[in-house]
C-alpha cells in the first residue's frame, strides 16, 4: 500500500530552504539597516524638541529676568537654575504623558493663575523699584536673600504663569506628541534646552558680576527687571490665555 505522504523532490527541498532563509533575513535586518531607520528619526526628534523647546525658553520672561539676577548677583544660582531646568523637564513630562488635556478642558485652571501670576509679578516689581532705590552694589547683594525665599520665588515664578501651562505643557506636549512613538525623545530635546538655557543664562551672568559692581549699575538692572515684571503682568491680565 502507497504511504499517502510523497517524498519531497531535491528541487522542492532547496526552494523551502531558500523561502526560510528570506524569512529570516527579513525579521533580523542587518545592524547598519537598523541604524539607518531608527537611528536618524531619533536624532531629529531630539533636535526638533531642542528647537522649540529653545525657541519657548528664549523670551523676556520673569523667570529668565529672576535667574539672570540671581547670576549676577551670584546668590544662589545654581539652585535657582536647577529649580527651573527640572521644573521645566518635570512640565513637558505632565504635556506628552497627556495632562495638557486636562487644562484644555478646564479653561478656570488657567484663569486662577493668571489672576495670581499678575497680582505675585506686580509685587515682585514693586520689590525690584525699592531694591533699586537703595542699591548698594553687588557686593552687598552678593549674600542677600535666604535659601527659603530664592528657592520659593523661583517656584513661584515658575508655576504660577499661566503661560508655563500654555507653552511647556500644552503646546509642546501636543508637538511631541505628534512624533508618535518618538515623543519622550522629542520630550529629551526640549528638556535639555531648558537645562542648556538656564544654565547658560544663570552662569553667564554670574560672569558678568566684576563688570557690574557699581550700585548705579545695579540701580537700572532692578528699575529693568521691576518695569519687565509690570509688563508681563499687564500682558497675562489682558491676554487671552485660554488655550486653542
Amino acid at each position: 500500500m502507497r504511504s499517502l505522504r510523497s517524498t519531497p523532490t531535491p528541487d522542492l527541498v532547496h526552494r523551502l530552504g531558500r523561502a526560510r532563509q528570506r524569512s529570516s533575513c527579513a525579521r533580523v535586518p542587518p545592524l547598519h539597516r537598523v541604524g539607518s531607520r531608527y537611528g536618524v528619526p531619533v536624532l531629529q526628534a531630539v533636535v526638533t524638541g531642542f528647537l522649540a523647546g529653545l525657541s519657548l525658553i528664549v523670551a523676556i520672561g520673569a523667570q529668565n529676568a529672576y535667574v539672570l539676577r540671581q547670576g549676577i548677583a551670584r546668590n544662589r544660582t545654581a539652585t535657582v537654575v536647577a529649580i527651573c531646568a527640572l521644573s521645566d523637564a518635570l512640565l513637558i513630562t505632565l504635556g506628552v504623558a497627556g495632562v495638557g488635556l486636562v487644562v484644555a478642558q478646564h479653561p478656570t485652571i488657567l484663569l486662577v493663575f493668571k489672576v495670581a501670576g499678575a497680582a505675585y509679578l506686580v509685587w515682585f516689581a514693586i520689590q525690584s523699584f525699592r531694591a533699586a532705590a537703595k542699591a548698594k552694589g553687588l557686593q552687598a547683594a552678593q549674600g542677600a536673600g535666604s535659601a527659603r525665599g530664592v528657592v520659593l520665588t523661583a517656584l513661584a515664578l515658575t508655576y504660577v504663569n499661566p503661560h508655563v501651562y500654555l507653552d511647556t505643557v500644552l503646546m509642546l506636549g501636543n508637538l511631541a506628541n505628534q512624533q508618535g512613538g518618538l515623543r519622550w525623545w522629542f520630550a529629551l530635546g526640549a528638556a535639555t534646552a531648558s537645562l542648556v538655557w538656564f544654565t547658560g543664562l544663570g552662569f553667564g551672568g554670574r560672569a558678568l558680576a566684576p563688570y557690574l559692581a557699581r550700585p548705579k549699575v545695579w540701580r537700572v538692572i532692578d528699575i529693568a527687571i521691576g518695569v519687565t515684571m509690570l509688563v508681563i503682568a499687564a500682558y497675562l491680565l489682558f491676554s487671552d490665555v485660554t488655550p486653542h
